[in-house]
């Protein structure tokens, strides 16, 4: 056997467990999404043909190729959704499960854990800046979820800050959200 037929087979301990219920199916979310995008496609119709959305004598009105780009967005939705909900009414007639599982509480609860503290880094920018925020966002990623030693993590998140600010502040002169810390350091 050669060595690029040896297969490497690493667990992760942290991987969500196979017979984890379901929180939501597929066919669901397929429904919510077409919904939301149909939503979406009747305010940008909406908004734009109330800027225009007709060909004048000097040519094309500002919202006319948005509104019937709306219009198409509109119509995959409408497709979509009707195509959601033929599948699931077949689904029920033969008295199967409406559509594969779309996520389940062990994989809702790691998407969490990414989710959450990215929005709250969000926030956090709002009042401390882009460096601070970043640099917490970096140390608690890799301590909490990485399990990465203190030491590492802290490192790690404050070469990257440095990097990020040295390339944007200082190079590009790129304006960036600022807190108190630059603030009291003079940028």
């Amino acid at each position: 056997m050669s060595q690029t037929d040896i297969e490497i087979v690493v667990d992760d301990p942290t991987a969500p467990e196979e017979d984890s219920p379901s929180i939501v199916s597929s066919g669901t979310i397929e429904i919510l999404v077409c919904l939301l995008l149909l939503a979406l496609a009747i305010t940008l119709g909406y908004d734009n043909w109330r800027t225009g959305a007709s060909w004048d004598a000097t040519g094309p009105e500002p919202g006319y190729f948005p509104f019937y780009l709306s219009v198409i967005l509109g119509g995959g939705s409408l497709y979509g959704l009707i195509a959601a909900l033929v599948a699931r009414r077949a689904a029920l007639v033969a008295r199967r499960a409406a559509a594969g599982s779309f996520v389940t509480r062990a994989q809702a609860r790691r998407v969490m854990a990414v989710f959450g503290p990215t929005l709250l880094f969000c926030l956090v920018t709002q009042f401390l800046g882009l460096y601070v925020a970043s640099f917490l966002l970096i140390a608690a990623f890799m301590r909490l979820v990485g399990k990465i030693a203190l030491w590492k993590s802290l490192l790690t998140a404050f070469l990257f800050t440095a990097i990020m600010f040295v390339t944007f502040d200082i190079a590009f002169d790129v304006i960036m959200p600022k807190g108190p810390l630059e603030a009291a350091f003079g940028h």
